[in-house]
């Protein structure tokens, strides 16, 4: 995506990737086709908006994080496979780990509970069970990194000099970085069997990293964002207490608490939310939900019901309510505010009545229904009610499911005008590195909203259906028994 001084959208080109599943419970990417639908994108975008590379001022990174790519620093080729966030094959590691101390034995440090969710665990995994990757990287010879990593390295040129780095929110999510020093641990490294060596350097969220080479020669790689953080910027959520949430993948719900680390209490992970040059950290409470657009997805290409993931308002709005349906898309366990490795997806309160209309909705309803226990988590670890929460992502233009989503908080549901504000952050952190725009009420100046939703359930009828998720998720529990 290309975007002016006023963050309106000059280019906008996308291609979808491969999702790979070689055995239940395993989801992988193919690093090289990511970085070749790059540099598709790139100069398509650059086409379609009848751009040179000199006319960008800089170039910004988000990506989906925790998503876990080793390859080898000479060859710029990946042991394997990238291991995507959902992915659950290191489930015995971190049982094996919290065996020993307790799922919870690193969250003062690192912000985050041991679950297959991280990229901690998934790098001990490839070093594990790659052949010659443990000897390779104790040498040297092997470089980790999150999907931002990857990307920076082969822009900034790849074998030929290019820059291994990675920026304090996405080292964040990988439970080796400690959230107070903004530094790997030592002792998180050596419990997990990481050398150091492999590791990039952790950066700002903004400042300039490299030159691009190829096709963007020259232009600073200046921005780098994990995507929920990297939306909470674009939101210009930069106030303590201000919120968004993206619905998207997952579902992902961030909090901005200025510079103080809020640890939780109620299964939120505390996360950077983002830094700016040599300011102070900002931080942030998470929660993050596995499945939410995925479920819709699920429905569309495994069960065959709706043709095009946008045919679900229209599939759900023909029945009046979810006729006593609840779906807990529970795929690869539950995330905040449960950490259930154990859990699996549930469709209960079936009868001969349900139809697939009723399990359209009830597939919208799961996504709001999960927001709603992470907004009264935030509640309590923070001591701050939501007054009113901004939306972004694909889910977004779906009017059903965000008027819901205000029924089930009781607040407004806040559309901004600019969906894909994940985009925009990462635009807006690599523009105020290099001067583009100079202060963040600029950025305020550019945020508009599009639509707000306000609640219309009685809240008897709300406290109600609530009720009824809550047990329809503990039949999720204790699933997995091995």
């Amino acid at each position: 995506m290309i975007f002016d001084q006023r963050g309106t959208v000059l280019a906008r080109v996308q291609k979808e990737h491969a999702q790979l599943y070689p055995q239940p419970g395993w989801v992988e990417h193919d690093p090289h086709e990511i970085w070749r639908n790059v540099q598709e994108v790139i100069a398509s975008a650059l086409q379609q908006g009848r751009l040179r590379a000199s006319d960008l001022a800089a170039v910004g990174v988000t990506n989906q994080r925790d998503t876990t790519v080793v390859w080898d620093r000479t060859t710029g080729k990946p042991v394997c496979n990238a291991i995507v966030w959902q992915d659950t094959r290191t489930a015995e590691i971190c049982q094996q780990l919290a065996a020993v101390g307790g799922q919870e034995q690193l969250r003062r440090k690192v912000g985050l509970p041991l679950a297959t969710y991280f990229s901690g665990p998934k790098l001990r995994w490839i070093l594990e069970h790659v052949p010659k990757a443990a000897d390779k990287a104790a040498a040297g010879q092997l470089l980790f990194g999150t999907i931002d990593s990857w990307l920076i390295w082969n822009l900034t040129g790849g074998v030929q000099g290019g820059v291994h780095v990675t920026d304090v929110s996405n080292a964040s999510r990988t439970m080796l970085m400690n959230l107070e020093t903004l530094a790997w641990d030592d002792e998180v490294l050596r419990l997990m069997g990481v050398p150091r060596a492999m590791l990039p350097r952790i950066a700002s969220s903004s400042e300039i990293y490299g030159e691009a080479q190829g096709v963007l020669a020259g232009v600073p790689v200046a921005g780098d964002l994990g995507d929920q953080q990297a939306a909470l910027f674009g939101q210009v959520c930069f106030a303590p207490g201000e919120a968004k949430n993206t619905y998207g993948t997952g579902c992902f719900m961030l909090l901005n608490t200025g510079m103080q680390i809020v640890h939780s209490k109620s299964g939120l992970l505390t996360t950077v939310a983002y830094q700016l040059g040599k300011q102070p950290a900002h931080y942030a409470l998470e929660g993050s939900i596995a499945i939410a657009g995925a479920a819709v997805q699920w429905l569309r290409d495994n069960l065959g019901i709706i043709e095009r993931s946008s045919d679900i308002e229209a599939l759900a709005l023909t029945v009046a309510d979810n006729g006593g349906v609840f779906f807990v898309p529970a795929f690869s366990g539950l995330f905040a505010p449960y950490w259930r490795d154990d859990a699996r997806g549930v469709i209960v309160g079936l009868t001969g009545y349900a139809n697939k209309g009723h399990l359209a909705r009830a597939t919208l309803e799961a996504t709001a229904f999960q927001t709603r226990e992470v907004v009264d988590a935030m509640h309590a670890d923070a001591g701050v009610p939501v007054q009113s929460l901004k939306v972004d992502g694909g889910m977004v233009s779906n009017a059903l499911l965000m008027q819901f989503q205000a029924d089930m908080l009781g607040v407004p549901v806040i559309r901004s005008a600019m969906s894909e504000t994940t985009s925009l952050g990462a635009a807006y952190a690599a523009g105020l590195a290099v001067g583009f725009w100079e202060t963040e009420d600029e950025l305020r100046a550019n945020w508009a909203q599009d639509r707000t939703w306000q609640p219309t359930l009685p809240a008897t009828e709300r406290e109600r259906r609530y009720r009824d998720w809550k047990r329809a998720v503990t039949c999720t529990f204790d699933w997995v028994t091995h």
